[in-house]
Order: C-alpha cells, then structure tokens, then sequence
C-alpha cells in the first residue's frame, strides 16, 4: 500500500509552476508597456488629477478582467464564430482611439495652457470608469491576448475553475501597474512638466492613439 502511494505522481499546485509565473510575466510587461490604456491613465492623470485617473484606471482593469473571464470560459473560441460582431467591435475601437486622437490633436492646438482639474468636475465616476472600461471592451483582440496567457499557464484540458484562477491572480498585477500610472502622472511635478510641454505632450497622443485606431481598423487578421 505504501509503495503504491509512492508510485503515485506528484501534481504540483497550479500557482507554482513555472508557466503561470512566465504568464503573470508576460501580463505584467503587456499591461506596464506603452499603449492606448496607458496613455489614457497618464493624460487623465494630469488633465484631471488622482482621483480621476484611478478611476480610469479601474475601469480599464475591470474591461481586461472580463475578457480575462470570457478566456476563461472558452468563449474566444465561440466569439470567433461570430466574425461580424468582431468586426463590429474592432470597427467601434477604432473608431473610438480615433475619436481620443481627435481631443489630443485639438488640445495640441490650443496656445494657452490648459486648465488643470485637480478633481473631476466635468466628468462624473461612471463616466471616467466607462472611459477606461471602453479601452479594452471595444478591442476584441484582447480575449484571444488572454487566451493566450491562459494556454501558457495551463496544460491543456485544465478546467474553467483553474483558468479563472489565472485570471484572478493577474487582475491586482494590472491593477498595481494602471495604478501606479495614475499616481505618478497625477503627481504635482508631472503636472507642471505636463503645462509647459502640453501641446507636444497632446500631439504626441494624437499620433499615437490615431496610429492605434488605423491600424486597428485597417487590420484584416482574422480577430
């Protein structure tokens, strides 16, 4: 009897092994590199101050976590039979990085320097929260960045309950790293870079967010 036990493999935890360390990795350097979430944490953040920039950041934590969810529970692979609600989703994200593109070029082009709100007076908490939770909800390639993640965590049959527990241990990465982006933008020396260097900070945006909304529209990769 004893020998036998001794002959049964050893499962080791799933919070130990080394793929879901290199998935966390992975999440964390895509969430901390420069992108569209990014840089609508930071130009918040010093546009509106700390309050509204966490807010931002909270709702673009909550849109990742539901696709994180959806990956979780196969649904990438269901979604992907509906190709035209994915094109009707990746049309409305470009749209919308366009739209951010926009307000920054028209922002560069003011002379003055802007007006800083050190709490969000013109914008409500839905709204902030909305803004952000809209970076990744109208970007369906984000479900299959996290199916990808999950796949590397996890061997292959492994159940929804231990993807969703992948998922549940990347939300507090990105939220310390979206975070983190709002209290160090939101800081009173970035605000003052931010007023004397604006209209190249704002343009810089809008070329940004508008090459991320072309690109993203004009993308024929099957999503």
């Amino acid at each position: 009897m004893l020998q036998h036990d001794a002959e049964r493999p050893v499962i080791e935890p799933a919070f130990l092994t080394t793929n879901v360390i290199l998935a966390y990795g992975a999440y964390a350097l895509g969430t901390a590199s420069p992108g569209p979430s990014n840089l609508a944490v930071m130009a918040t953040a010093m546009h509106q101050g700390r309050r509204a920039a966490l807010v931002v950041a909270l709702g673009v934590v909550c849109g990742s976590a539901l696709w994180g969810v959806l990956a979780a529970f196969g649904l990438g692979a269901l979604l992907a039979g509906y190709s035209k609600s994915l094109v009707v989703l990746k049309v409305l994200g470009g749209l919308y990085l366009l739209w951010l593109a926009f307000k920054s070029a028209r922002s560069a082009l003011q002379v003055s320097r802007p007006a800083l709100q050190m709490a969000s007076t013109r914008s409500t908490v839905q709204g902030l929260f909305l803004r952000g939770a809209a970076m990744h909800l109208t970007n369906p390639k984000a479900i299959f960045v996290w199916l990808s993640i999950v796949a590397l965590a996890l061997p292959a049959g492994a159940q929804g309950s231990q993807a969703l527990g992948i998922v549940a241990g990347c939300v507090p990465i990105g939220v310390a790293v979206f975070c983190s982006y709002a209290l160090v933008f939101s800081t009173a020396a970035a605000r003052r870079v931010y007023q004397r260097t604006h209209r190249w900070f704002e343009g810089t945006l809008a070329v940004l967010f508008g090459y991320a909304g072309l690109r993203m529209l004009a993308s024929r990769a099957a999503l």
